[in-house]
């Protein structure tokens, strides 16, 4: 059996969970079955397994707006997905930014389509202004390929619950397969030389958060809690990749005015390297997930497998990732508007979020038991060569039916 695995994000342009997940699943997949990846890129790895294609696209050509430049871009990348002959068995897609590359694949050649769900678009309400009318085409795409794919994969219970709420899914096609870790990778080390590189005081615990800056990711909330942060702690926002011009001067301007307020409040305005990300979870007292919309929350993963105690929101999968009082602390997030997902009282959310953070901060002993658990944990559920397991047999049964 071949597998064709259709990604925006692969090595090395890695910018989400969706991207971290098909690095890894492709690689233990590869130890069961041929797989290639097809990704939006300059990549080039044959020869090998898996089989990695990068294709590019030029947008300077485009005349369209600027928010469209990403939905044209997807478009013509995937029919180049396809216009490459495809000798697979199954097609895979990953983020809708696939999706008609996959839809192409299942029609054109007549492979079965999986789709795996990372996120929802209509969860998503804030993506409107990074693409404008983009985003109309995004809700397409995703429903069109969700009801006619052959498998769907959630990655947590969360997320099955929203797909059957959303979508006309039958629901013997509705498949729960987490995304994993690899412990050997994301582990303790020494965090001194990104400690030092940041100017971050190593004799001094901190609290870390580590993800793009985007409304999903719950940041702006996130800096706001910490004018009710208790002394003696710094702050690590490793924080890049903005969806928009407008929230990234939105992230500035209330990084700015909390630095006034406050001593040790570091913003690492880029995505770093893995190594460097894997060095500052194990140097944080506590990592902080403060996600209003988070279907599962790898990241939370990385963290627990750090050894590093998680304060997350009690949203999507993150409760099926972090287990309240035993690996971490969960935040309610109940009151959200029905249209934009955001808190309907975002001071209420952030006064929240800070209690869970000072109670973590200020009580060494439990954090550290929270932080060991939490490694135990990892090892024990969230392996990938589990994972690939679990989807190979979905393969299997697909090419049986």
């Amino acid at each position: 059996m071949n597998a064709l695995l259709l990604t925006n994000e692969y090595p090395p342009n890695v910018y989400g969970g969706a991207g971290v997940h098909v690095e890894y699943l492709s690689a233990a997949l590869s130890r069961l079955m041929a797989v290639e990846v097809r990704c939006f890129g300059e990549q080039a790895l044959s020869g090998q397994n898996p089989s990695v294609t990068g294709y590019g696209a030029d947008r300077h050509r485009y005349t369209c707006p600027e928010s469209l430049k990403p939905v044209f871009d997807a478009i013509e990348r995937d029919l180049r997905f396809n216009t490459d002959g495809i000798a697979a068995d199954v097609v895979h897609c990953h983020t809708w930014y696939t999706h008609l590359g996959g839809i192409l694949a299942k029609l054109n050649y007549g492979i079965p389509l999986v789709v795996t769900v990372h996120s929802l678009e209509p969860l998503r309400p804030w993506k409107r202004e990074q693409l404008g009318g983009g985003y109309d085409f995004s809700c397409w795409i995703e429903k069109t390929a969700l009801e006619m794919a052959d498998a769907v994969i959630a990655v947590s219970e969360g997320t099955r619950k929203d797909l059957e709420r959303l979508f006309q899914i039958d629901p013997s096609r509705l498949h729960i397969i987490y995304n994993g870790i690899d412990p050997a990778v994301y582990r303790p080390i020494d965090p001194t030389a990104a400690l030092r590189r940041h100017g971050i005081d190593p004799a001094m615990p901190y609290l870390l958060f580590v993800g793009r800056i985007t409304r999903q990711k719950g940041i702006i909330h996130l800096v706001e809690a910490i004018r009710h942060f208790e002394p003696g702690f710094q702050v690590v926002l490793c924080a890049g990749a903005p969806d928009t011009p407008e929230i990234a001067a939105e992230m500035k301007q209330a990084v700015e005015a909390i630095q006034t307020e406050r001593e040790g409040v570091f913003w690492i305005d880029s995505m770093v390297a893995r190594e460097e990300v894997i060095e500052l979870y194990s140097g944080a007292s506590v990592f902080c997930c403060p996600s209003i919309y988070e279907p599962f929350g790898i990241i939370n993963l990385e963290a627990m497998a750090c050894e590093t105690a998680v304060v997350g929101a009690h949203v999507g999968g993150i409760p099926e990732v972090v287990l309240d009082g035993e690996t971490g602390l969960l935040v309610p997030l109940e009151e959200v508007d029905p249209v934009t997902y955001a808190p309907i009282d975002p001071a209420r959310y952030a006064r929240d979020l800070s209690r869970a953070i000072n109670r973590l901060m200020s009580d060494e002993p439990l954090r550290t038991r929270m932080a060991k658990a939490g490694r135990k944990r990892v090892l024990e559920v969230f392996s990938w060569d589990s994972i690939a397991h679990q989807t190979h047999a979905l393969y299997q049964r697909l090419q049986r039916t």
